[in-house]
């Protein structure tokens, strides 16, 4: 069992952020606050999570996920705004603690220097300075990005920015399910990025702001699985 709660404490913070992974555009104003709950699964262990969008200014929003059971936590959050037509993360924090064990870690994207620096608890040489580019964003906004994207019919093709690295995240469509979203069967889009021994699958449900379904497979394997129950 310490295997096992260790190795979620690794992995957590990036299948989660992997999951959910262009320069499309959206009108500041089609943004909406949201709340929905989520069903975890990782590696036999049950929990309870929840993505929530929330104002945080004028012109800023706080994009929020929290997963929490027994033995573990992790809460991921990331503030944005809307520039140019394009979502531009300004901070992040992404938290994680296993029994009594917790590590922070921080982002600042200074888009006046052009540049992205990480704080806390960092790997060695993944403090930055990145230089951004246009268009970047970090995991967890990829999430909404790969939602608005799937039902816009536009390239699923994102620069993500995040934990010190740059990652090239492409999604292909793989055709349409039928998922159960809180008991109700539902028509989605089901889109699949590969990289290397790891695999994300995501479902993407028209009406629901974010994907309806995320797994997150390593080795062939299920590792992550998290279901909507509900959204408010």
């Amino acid at each position: 069992m310490h295997q096992q709660t260790t190795k979620s404490k690794k992995k957590w913070p990036a299948l989660l952020g992997a999951a959910v992974l262009a320069l499309a555009s959206l009108p500041a104003l089609a943004i909406q606050p949201f709340t929905v709950d989520y069903q975890a699964s990782y590696m036999g262990m049950r929990a309870n999570g929840q993505m929530s969008l929330s104002a945080a200014g004028e012109n800023r929003w706080r994009y929020s996920l929290n997963i929490t059971n027994s033995l573990a936590s992790l809460s991921q959050s990331t503030v944005f705004d809307e520039h140019g037509g394009q979502w531009r993360p300004l901070s992040g924090q992404d938290s994680s603690k296993v029994l009594v064990k917790k590590t922070v870690r921080n982002a600042i994207y200074d888009w006046g220097r052009g540049v992205a620096n990480w704080t806390g608890d960092v790997k060695e040489g993944r403090a930055g300075p990145l230089r951004l580019q246009a268009g970047d964003m970090d995991a967890l906004l990829i999430n909404l990005a790969l939602v608005r994207d799937v039902v816009a019919g536009r390239p699923l093709n994102y620069r993500m920015v995040d934990d010190g690295r740059i990652k090239q995240m492409t999604y292909t469509i793989a055709g349409r399910e039928q998922i159960s979203v809180g008991g109700r069967n539902q028509q989605a889009t089901k889109v699949v990025s590969t990289n290397g021994s790891k695999q994300t699958i995501a479902w993407i449900v028209d009406g629901i702001p974010v994907p309806a379904r995320i797994l997150q497979r390593d080795d062939g394997e299920d590792a992550m699985d998290l279901r909507v129950q509900s959204v408010r």
